[in-house]
């Protein structure tokens, strides 16, 4: 077993598969985990990684996620928190039960994920948590305050997190993704000179980078976008 382990929660096609990718091609070994996993097989057989079925917005099943990560490989070294939910609409017109299952994926998943990896990271003295945020957790748009409830609330938990767990040699990071990414499966592709779009592969290096900062000079949040992308 090795703690050069990296899991990343929530994972499918898009920034999941790219982050996969890069921290595989550093060498390390790479953990999924999705509410369903059949869709991982080819993302599996690429990056040789494992993968668990996992709700993060449940408890127990956030639990025998990291037990059996633990038992099995080893402590994970990094932790990646990519799952979310979305409901739009006006708000006099969203259904009030798809809002809450929004706000548990989104931000209690974050919650409960963050909190079983800093049980582990604080018994091994190191690791590195992160966080994926969205423009949706620093503005909130008409037609969207589930994800802007979710999105606050996690950069909210990553911040508090930051500030409790830095001193104690875990370096946790909130990364808001500000604009749409690249996406053959919804249909949003970058068409090379347009740059509207931001690309997972390049997401990820960021990822790693921080990962990689020395802790001298860590970085609690980041903010990515495309540069013809407002603010």
């Amino acid at each position: 077993m090795s703690d050069n382990i990296a899991l990343i929660v929530g994972a499918g096609s898009g920034l999941s598969a790219s982050l996969a990718r890069r921290f595989n091609s550093a060498g390390m070994k790479v953990i999924l985990a999705a509410r369903t996993i059949n869709k991982l097989s080819a993302l599996l057989s690429e990056t040789n990684s494992h993968a668990y079925e996992c709700d993060a917005s449940d408890p127990d099943s956030v639990k025998n996620l990291f037990t059996n990560v633990e038992n099995n490989f080893g402590k994970p070294e990094v932790v990646i928190f990519n799952a979310s939910q979305r409901v739009r609409g006006p708000i006099t017109d969203i259904n009030s039960d798809e809002v809450k299952s929004a706000i548990l994926t989104t931000c209690y998943g974050g919650f409960l994920i963050g909190q079983e990896a800093a049980k582990l990271m604080l018994k091994a003295g190191k690791g590195t948590i992160m966080f994926t945020g969205a423009s949706a957790g620093v503005k909130g748009f008409a037609q969207s305050a589930t994800f802007a409830m979710g999105k606050f609330g996690l950069r909210g938990l990553a911040q508090s997190m930051a500030r409790e767990l830095h001193p104690q040699n875990i370096h946790v990071v909130h990364v808001i993704v500000d604009g749409g990414i690249s996406s053959t499966e919804k249909g949003r592709v970058f068409k090379g000179n347009e740059d509207s779009l931001l690309l997972p592969d390049s997401i990820a290096d960021t990822y790693y980078h921080l990962y990689q900062q020395h802790r001298s000079s860590w970085t609690w949040e980041i903010e990515v976008r495309p540069w013809v992308e407002k603010f």
